[in-house]
């Protein structure tokens, strides 16, 4: 296919299941559902038989792939944020997704509290206090610790401090968004602007053509199943842990594997609930009203916390993080590994292995957007709400220990029992006994909205690019969703998670830079055609 050849796939092209099997009643996508499904369901059992085994090879993969290839996902980030910035300053930002006479299907506020519910609502919640008091205490880039021996070092306080909050929001900012906006634009447009299934395998049409109805698609649409279902499941992970976690410290319930996995068994089934009921019906509904409790905590920690500091800081927060993002997007003579492999590693790993979920749900929802709206809104005002977010959960955690001489968000950085890191914020604030079970409240909605919205596109995914597949198969998906998180947490534990994620995420990343390529040839031809 020519650089200067418009893109428009033949009449005999994809169409949505028209390569699918029906088996059972269920509605397959031969061989994307039985390769992906033979193989979950066989990493399941092995896990679970073989615990230890599983442990040490998922601790040993993450360590290697981190240490290894940190470079390959820095570059990958990075390109996705310039690509996304020249979209939206450039002619290629006015093509509108689905043709130019195309309206939105949902209001901007709808549109946005799905996106970011999908998007990394628990992770905000996991880390959102024990991030910036965890670089606080231990400042990348070679700069003095601020604690030594339990005593503060003052003049090394300010800096740990600005780059503590520069640090967390280079991980939550521009590059998990941009992450996110490529994938999603590539979809939208192969789906509503050239007429294909809204698959992965589609974004690929400008680069591979009709080859991608074989086993060029097929194996990306595999990878793209196993880099979301490991991304959800550390998701799940975590929110399951954090949960956990709160009702012990509240009403002291077991903090135990066995309790984790009934957690995670009741979480998944509330979350087959809203699968069943659809993406307006369900999905929609509880993102709205996560998205809302979420926001009334965040107000309540703004309100009752350090209010002043919340505010100045967020403008000097974003300021230190524009200053910041340079160097701290440069891998190359840095000496801070543990920062550079224990963390941006992993998190750009994490943020690939959801790109496929995260992407396709947003491209589902997107119709009707122009390029340079639909970027603006993907990835600007995300990272300015995670701005806020950080600065107000992050900061307040970290005025606690300096103002206050409260320990107690310190303590569990230095124990690293990140899943209390939010409940002891809170402790010292008034109504804490309303507050930290409307924390709970809020993970475990964030889990239940992550589970049902990736079901559905993993469902769309093994279903040929079908929305509309049988009942039964968005259950295996949602179902096994919730086994994956529960082998990886038995089987290893919060490293498991990330290893899972790290795995999954690599092979991703060379197919992502491929469809940055693909979409700047699909934007170009759409561009031309709608003048």
């Amino acid at each position: 296919m020519s650089d200067t050849a418009p893109i428009v796939p033949e009449d005999h092209g994809l169409e949505p299941g028209q390569d699918n099997v029906q088996f059972m009643g269920l509605d397959i996508h031969n061989p994307v559902f039985a390769i992906s499904g033979v193989l979950t369901v066989a990493f399941v059992i092995a896990s679970l038989i073989f615990r230890e085994a599983a442990a040490e090879a998922l601790g040993g993969l993450r360590v290697w792939l981190t240490t290894t290839f940190d470079w390959v996902f820095m570059i990958s980030a990075n390109v996705f944020v310039l690509f996304c910035l020249v979209l939206i300053v450039t002619p290629l930002g006015n093509v509108r997704i689905g043709g130019k006479d195309a309206t939105a299907d949902y209001s901007y506020w709808g549109w946005f509290a799905m996106l970011f519910a999908a998007g990394m609502g628990i992770g905000l919640m996991f880390f959102g206090v024990l991030e910036p008091m965890y670089h606080f205490n231990n400042p990348p880039l070679g700069l003095a610790p601020p604690v030594v021996d339990g005593a503060l070092v003052p003049e090394a306080v300010d800096e740990a401090r600005r780059m503590g909050m520069a640090a967390t929001i280079f991980h939550w900012g521009l590059h998990p968004w941009a992450i996110y906006a490529v994938v999603a634009l590539s979809l939208a447009l192969a789906s509503y602007n050239l007429g294909l299934p809204l698959s992965v395998r589609s974004a690929f049409y400008p680069i591979f053509g009709e080859s991608v109805r074989g086993w060029t698609g097929h194996i990306i649409d595999v990878l793209a199943v196993f880099a979301t279902l490991f991304g959800l499941a550390t998701s799940l992970g975590f929110g399951a842990s954090q949960a956990l976690a709160g009702l012990n410290d509240l009403y002291g319930v077991p903090n135990t594997d066995n309790m984790k996995v009934l957690l995670i068994v009741g979480i998944t089934a509330v979350a087959l609930g809203s699968v069943l009921a659809g993406l307006d019906a369900g999905v929609k509904r509880l993102s709205e009203i996560n998205l809302f409790l979420a926001l009334l905590l965040m107000v309540f920690v703004l309100v009752l916390g350090p209010t002043l500091t919340i505010v100045t800081g967020f403008f000097a927060n974003s300021a230190d993080y524009v200053m910041n993002l340079p160097v701290l997007a440069n891998w190359i003579g840095r000496e801070d590994d543990a920062f550079i492999h224990g963390w941006t590693t992993f998190y750009w790993a994490w943020w690939i292995s959801w790109s496929p979920f995260v992407g396709m749900f947003i491209a589902r929802v997107s119709r009707g957007r122009t390029v340079r709206e639909f970027v603006t809104c993907v990835l600007i005002i995300p990272t300015i709400a995670s701005i806020v977010w950080m600065t107000t959960f992050g900061g307040t955690a970290i005025t606690q220990f300096l103002a206050d001489g409260y320990a107690g968000v310190q303590d569990t950085v230095v124990a690293y029992v990140p899943e209390l890191s939010l409940f002891r914020m809170l402790e010292p604030l008034p109504l804490f006994s309303i507050t930290a079970p409307l924390g709970i409240i809020v993970v475990i909605l964030f889990f239940v909205t992550s589970s049902d919205s990736g079901s559905l596109v993993i469902d769309t995914i093994t279903a040929g690019g079908k929305v509309d597949a049988p009942v039964a198969q968005r259950i295996f998906w949602c179902t096994f969703e919730g086994l994956i998180a529960i082998a990886l947490l038995l089987g290893g534990g919060l490293a498991a998670l990330q290893a899972g994620a790290i795995a999954t995420g690599f092979p991703f990343a060379i197919l992502l830079l491929l469809m940055t390529y693909a979409l700047f040839k699909a934007l170009r031809s759409e561009r031309q055609q709608q003048q």
